[in-house]
């Protein structure tokens, strides 16, 4: 009983990081594109 509760908790360990690795590339990807998107549009607004 011992080694199915040991084996349930890694998997929802190894899930749980998962999730949360996958959710902080997703912040840090959009973080980046928005921060050069965000200096695009404002270097093209004083061209307007």
């Amino acid at each position: 009983m011992g080694r199915l509760l040991d084996d349930l908790a890694g998997a929802i360990y190894d899930f749980l990081k998962f999730i949360l690795k996958s959710i902080s590339y997703l912040l840090a990807g959009g973080l980046i594109v928005g921060a050069l998107m965000y200096i695009v549009v404002f270097f093209f607004s004083f061209m307007n």
